[in-house]
């Protein structure tokens, strides 16, 4: 099948979408419906009844058997409980069934899920509850709704709940800045996201003779091969033919699912890939990256591959994130972080702009909060990924701009010129106003901003939410001086300037990989909290608590909830890694390095039987010996340290513990097994190596 007929007749195949939904439904449901979808407003009474019966009509054509209620808990992956359509009739015969109860609850049990402390464990009850902004589709022959998942008590237990509360907090206070200026048209301001997704691919048999990739999704031990990504040569790459064929089945599973995966290439590392879909709302876009890191796995396994997603799977080289593009955008087509031609007469999108920057400056700790993980902080700060330092890059165009409205000085706007390299068969185009910055976190690149700092791992929820809402925060101071201003134009004109003053200190269009600008973010006063333990208290302060709870995101009840969980996965992932290493250690390396020793030992007493020196072998068993005794003795202590945590009853505690104790031994345990690797025969060695792993896929 050709290309454009996949796209007319297979794209969102696998989804009970819009076409399927303007077929099926009768009008005047259909449109209560679309309202819904497109306002925000409540659904109307037996809307869902109907809408039932037209999903399971179309579900049983496809061929799916079962439906589930598919959701994202605080796990950081999705959930699903599948049910059977099948209804026994009470005559020994059964039909399918699926009623508006099944589309709009469900019950799962919610005791075993992370809640932070919310409910204890024979407090079992919570619900999923039916969105119908974002569409139902069928995997594995199972019809999956996008539901949101909370408790009993009605608290958030999820990552979409927080999430569709903070889409409709920027829609109110966007609304109210667009109403100032005289916009009475535009009926819904929304949030679009396009995350990019960066994963290594590795040969599955390859990948299961390691325990640390199993268990922990990273390398815990491992030297460095005699070719990394010194040559540059694998960014952009020709995608070998294995990957290649992988990249096609996952499009073709993503693109029946209705997913806009889009761009594919090589990323710096070997092994290492990126895949990019078009942009999208927020809530869809959260989705829809949840579910192809799902699709990814699966394709990969079917494939003879691993697809691994965590941050820093390898020492060494690059490790991989998600970054993640955020705009503002009206239902009638607006962006309103598009400056156009003229930014400087641009005072609406000046004003947005203004937001943005405060509200980074403002909650630069509440980012870093959504990309604090274990994973994470191994490549945060390391010169392939932005540092632990928020900051904007904006350009020289905007930048100029700013300082225009801020000294009071005429702008002379930057004009685009042609593009000239020399090679008059090239065709000509306008050169971009301001270059890329790849080492920012936080860049704007045309008409939109790219978080970079986010983990590959992550679920794009979590800094979607902070983007949000520190977002209608600022708005909202804004639209509260602007209503109360007996000149707008004067208060408006204020607001950009006192604003960009206030918060300079946030942009810096410079190199962030340097230790001069860590040096300059101190004398600014920007904050630069280096890990999780670090990071996730900023999470639960009073100033961020009054935040969500103004904007209805969270309750103080809930984000304590979440500090918990998030800190609580901090500490289980790190024991899990330490434990992993003891294993690997004791049963594996040490055995496998002390039959090497073995051989060396008995080959130097042959030797030395007919005469021959043996200077060489005593100095490799010396260092070998040396290297050893100091493999056991880290070992033990990592072991120690590790059933030290069993004394810290607050998380908090146990977090400090794990960053400065915890971490610090199992760096020393792997320092000494590296260097054991580099003179250990290869044949004895228990492990894959690095090389095998990052260069085994053809």
């Amino acid at each position: 099948m050709c290309f454009m007929s996949m796209i007319q007749n297979e794209f969102g195949c696998m989804v009970f979408g819009d076409a399927e939904m303007r077929q099926r439904l009768p009008k005047e449901i259909y449109r209560s419906l679309r309202k819904t979808i497109e306002t925000g407003c409540e659904l109307d009474h037996g809307v869902s009844g109907v809408v039932a019966s037209a999903m399971k009509d179309w579900a049983l054509e496809k061929g799916a058997t079962h439906y589930t209620h598919w959701f994202q808990p605080m796990t950081g992956i999705t959930a699903e409980k599948h049910d059977s359509f099948l209804c026994p009739t009470g005559d020994g015969e059964a039909i399918a069934e699926f009623s508006s109860k099944d589309l709009k609850r469900g019950e799962p049990d919610a005791s075993s899920f992370p809640s932070g402390g919310l409910r204890t464990t024979f407090e079992a009850r919570g619900y999923t509850a039916w969105d119908p902004t974002s569409y139902a589709f069928i995997k594995d022959k199972t019809l999956c709704v996008p539901t949101a998942f909370f408790s009993y008590g009605g608290e958030a237990l999820d990552k979409k709940t927080p999430l569709l509360r903070s889409m409709e907090a920027v829609n109110i206070q966007a609304l109210r800045i667009l109403r100032l200026f005289g916009n009475t048209t535009t009926k819904r301001v929304i949030t679009t996201v396009g995350p990019e997704q960066e994963y290594f691919l590795v040969d599955k048999d390859i990948h299961d003779k390691r325990k640390d990739l199993v268990y922990t999704g990273r390398t815990l031990y491992g030297a460095m091969p005699p070719k990394g990504q010194e040559l540059e040569d694998h960014y952009f790459g020709t995608i070998k033919p294995r990957v290649k064929a992988y990249m096609e089945d996952l499009n073709n599973e993503l693109w029946h699912l209705g997913v806009y995966a889009k761009t594919e290439h090589n990323e710096a590392a070997p092994a290492q890939h990126e895949l990019a879909p078009v942009f999208t709302n927020t809530n869809i876009a959260t989705d829809h990256n949840q579910l192809t890191m799902e699709i990814m796995k699966k394709v990969a396994l079917r494939n003879g591959l691993v697809c691994i997603l965590h941050e820093k799977p390898f020492a060494g080289v690059n490790g991989s994130g998600k970054h993640n593009n955020w705009s503002l955008a009206t239902d009638d087509g607006i962006n309103l972080l598009e400056p156009g031609d003229t930014p400087y007469e641009n005072a609406q999108f000046l004003l947005f702009l203004a937001a943005v920057i405060a509200g980074v400056d403002e909650y630069q700790d509440l980012l870093r909060v959504s990309a604090a993980s274990a994973g994470n902080d191994h490549r945060l700060g390391a010169s392939e990924a932005p540092p632990a330092i928020l900051s904007i890059f904006l350009g020289d165009q905007l930048t100029g701009v700013l300082d225009a409205i801020e000294n009071e000085n005429e702008y002379e706007n930057m004009q685009k010129t042609k593009m000239r390299v020399g090679v008059t068969v090239l065709p000509a185009f306008s050169k971009d106003l301001t270059d890329r910055n790849r080492t920012s976190p936080f860049a704007f690149t045309g008409n939109k901003f790219e978080f970079r700092m986010l983990g590959s791992a992550f679920s794009i929820a979590e800094s979607n939410i902070i983007l949000n809402t520190i977002a209608a925060e600022q708005l909202s101071r804004f639209a509260d001086r602007l209503e109360s201003a007996e000149s707008f134009t004067d208060e408006l004109h204020q607001i950009i300037k006192t604003t960009i003053k206030d918060h300079k200190r946030i942009i810096f269009n410079g190199n962030n990989y340097t230790d001069a600008w860590e040096k300059e973010a101190e004398k600014r006063g920007l904050s630069n909290l280096k890990t999780t333990a670090d990071a996730l208290p900023h999470f639960k302060t009073e100033k961020s608590i009054a935040l969500f709870e103004k904007h209805r995101i969270f309750t103080r009840t809930e984000v304590m909830s979440r500090y918990e969980i998030l800190v609580e996965n901090y500490c289980k992932v790190l024991n899990i890694e330490a434990l992993t290493m003891i294993d690997m250690a004791r049963k594996n390396i040490i055995p496998a390095c002390e039959k090497y020793a073995g051989m060396i030992a008995k080959t130097a007493a042959n030797m030395k039987t007919v005469g021959i020196s043996v200077e060489a072998e005593t100095t490799a068993l010396t260092r070998l010996s040396g290297l050893l005794l100091s493999m056991y003795r880290q070992t033990e202590t990592l072991e120690k340290v590790s059933n030290g945590m069993k004394k810290f009853a607050d998380n908090t505690e146990l977090s400090c513990y794990c960053r400065d104790t915890l971490i610090p031994a199992m760096n020393s345990l792997r320092e000494v097994a590296d260097e054991l690797e580099t003179i250990v025969g290869e044949e004895y060695w228990p492990y894959p190596t690095y090389g095998s792993l990052l260069f085994g896929v053809c």
